[in-house]
């Protein structure tokens, strides 16, 4: 960890607990070291400032590459353990990078929507988390994230509202011999998915809501 991430994960966390109402449930789930993939909702720009003043382990990330455009950004972004990622780019080499990560033992947060959710609520998931989990078979730390949405990037270092991160238990995907269908990746999308979706409010699970479940 480096100085700068570690200044910045206690800056963090005395904002979201002073100038904010932060509540972390199931922190004590978080597998202290080996590869993590952390998957979380995306609700706004202030989700992975909070992710780092929840979780203790050190956290990495893919950030895109326009963040990275000047000398000063960029020294930052790499302090805060940030990678880019071309957006033009097909993702191989964000996959080849955090498969990198994950067998160097490190955690790296995944999210699953690939973008925030304008709605605020769950939309489909994206099959990389699959991939990614299938290739490492790293273990899976959901994460469910609410409040962050009422905040403005400008705001962040004073939420003044309550927020919450419910942590889950980590979980594997199953090991599949032999070629694996996109059917079968789908599934286990909706497997990541709905275990996200069971640590959030009904209103934000969107796509992922349960139909059997009235109002």
């Amino acid at each position: 960890m480096t100085w700068q991430y570690a200044i910045g994960r206690n800056l963090a966390r005395f904002c979201f607990n002073n100038l904010g109402r932060l509540e972390v449930t199931g922190r004590e789930g978080v597998p202290p070291y080996g590869p993590l993939i952390v998957a979380s909702n995306h609700l706004s720009f202030t989700d992975p400032p909070l992710l780092v003043a929840s979780i203790r382990r050190p956290l990495h990330f893919m950030g895109k590459q326009e963040l990275f455009a000047n000398p000063v950004t960029r020294y930052f972004m790499k302090s805060f353990n940030v990678s880019s990622y071309n957006r033009s780019g097909v993702g191989l080499d964000t996959v080849k990078t955090l498969l990198e990560m994950l067998a160097e033992d490190k955690a790296v947060v995944i999210f699953p929507e690939g973008h925030r959710s304008e709605l605020h609520s769950l939309q489909k998931g994206m099959l990389g988390v699959v991939y990614l989990a299938m290739k490492s078979q790293a273990p899976i730390l959901p994460v469910g994230l609410t409040g962050t949405e009422k905040i403005r990037a400008w705001r962040m270092p004073v939420p003044l509202r309550r927020l919450k991160a419910n942590i889950g238990q980590p979980f594997t995907l199953p090991m599949i011999e032999g070629r694996v269908s996109k059917a079968v990746m789908n599934s286990m999308l909706d497997m990541i998915m709905a275990r996200i979706a069971s640590l959030l409010p009904d209103s934000y699970r969107g796509v992922y809501a349960d139909p059997t479940k009235s109002e």
